[in-house]
């Protein structure tokens, strides 16, 4: 099975036509919901193309700084081309694993003023522990903040997708897991504020961003391509990952599919401090 970054760097052009419609509108929310103020340091953990470390470089200015850590090298170059349009100088972009990630000496000596992860958290191998570790970077009294899709985001499109693709394959047991499972632990907002509370931060502020996207053909193509769903496609040649594509679109005819609920959950928190670790 392909890894996350490998399928996020090979669905980079569709990834990119995603971002006015679906990675923007979450990642400018977090952002602000996170305060960030002239001169914070901060982290962006699985940060893609910068859907929120670009808003978070204009929000700490050049006094501040930001450190965006994915494993897709493909979207990060498309992330450092952006800054450098915006002129942007104040933005690191850097291929690693944000599961081992250490800050470096940049960083002050307490720690990240605020760690925000993207549409991430859910992909992180551990995700308890690993968002601890990185809630642990950031200095005491900082904020931690998120995005995940609201239950019941995405459903109906998701269901019309996969049944598209399972017209072309013979039937497969249940798996065990996915990896999306996590996130049905913190999809709501009562779940959310659960969670983080759980994980020792406080002060947990989760609010809803509701997005309901026109469901054209261009656009849900490119919400196969542009990320996890691609995943599915692998098996089939070009000639089969065509027809299901049409079967896509018949499927969203045929179930009055008009748009595509993108709703969102944000949540931030104030963390007590770095871990010992």
């Amino acid at each position: 099975m392909s890894d996350p970054g490998s399928i996020f760097d090979e669905a980079r052009l569709e990834f990119d036509r995603l971002t006015t419609a679906v990675w923007a509108p979450a990642g400018q929310s977090l952002v602000f919901q996170l305060g960030l103020r002239p001169g914070d340091a901060v982290l962006d953990v699985c940060c893609g193309a910068g859907s929120s470390a670009l808003p978070a470089a204009a929000a700490v200015g050049p006094s501040g700084l930001v450190h965006g850590v994915d494993l897709a090298d493909e979207l990060l170059e498309q992330g450092r081309l952006k800054a450098s349009e915006r002129g942007l100088q104040n933005v690191e972009f850097v291929c690693a694993d944000a599961t081992t990630w250490e800050p470096p000496s940049t960083v002050p000596e307490a720690g990240y003023d605020a760690l925000a992860c993207s549409y991430g958290v859910f992909f992180l191998p551990h995700m308890d522990a690993d968002f601890t570790r990185l809630a642990g970077l950031v200095r005491p009294g900082g904020k931690v903040g998120m995005t995940v899709w609201r239950r019941g985001a995405l459903r109906d499109f998701a269901d019309a997708f996969h049944d598209a693709v399972a017209r072309h394959r013979e039937p497969e047991p249940e798996p065990a897991g996915s990896p999306f499972d996590p996130l049905e632990r913190i999809d709501t907002p009562d779940a959310l504020h659960q969670w983080l509370g759980e994980l020792g931060a406080h002060s947990t502020e989760v609010r809803e961003l509701s997005n309901i996207i026109p469901a054209t053909p261009e656009f849900s193509w490119d919400l196969v391509l542009g990320g996890n769903f691609r995943r599915a496609l692998a098996p089939f040649d070009d000639r089969t990952v065509e027809q299901i594509r049409l079967d896509l679109l018949q499927l969203l005819t045929e179930r009055a599919i008009h748009a595509v609920d993108a709703s969102t959950l944000v949540g931030t928190a104030v963390v007590n401090g770095r871990s010992a670790t």
